[in-house]
């Protein structure tokens, strides 16, 4: 499917922000076990290892955000779509650093996405009123 994904999205069927959406949770998932898997399963490894198995697991990353960002783009201007990616970015991470990391679940969670949701405000708030 990481394959497919630039040609089955590079005319989408539905609304480009949703599409564009989709691809990011999808590359997020891929970007944070990259990013941090690591830390779980090859804390034992030389951090070679570990940099080299992440970057493999980055291409599959890459295989959906490129194209997330173009559709996005389509519909979006850069500053919105990285308040978006951003956005995922935190909605993803916290599940995974409960779930698979362990790590306790902290209210400072809730303050970086009360700031998120700031930021979403002000970079979309021209295209809800219409401007």
């Amino acid at each position: 499917m990481p394959v497919l994904a630039p040609f089955l999205f590079r005319y989408p069927i539905v609304h480009p922000i949703l599409t564009a959406t989709a691809l990011l949770v999808i590359s997020n998932v891929f970007m944070t076990f990259a990013w941090y898997s690591h830390l779980k399963e090859l804390s034992h490894k030389p951090w070679i290892i570990a940099a080299l198995l992440s970057w493999g697991i980055a291409l599959f990353e890459y295989l959906f955000q490129v194209p997330a960002n173009r559709v996005g783009y389509s519909a979006l201007n850069v500053g919105q779509l990285k308040i978006l990616q951003e956005v995922i970015t935190l909605s993803v991470f916290v599940p995974f650093a409960v779930y698979y990391l362990k790590e306790p679940l902290k209210l400072d969670y809730l303050w970086a996405g009360l700031c998120i949701l700031g930021a979403v405000f002000f970079i979309f708030r021209s295209k809800w009123a219409g401007a």
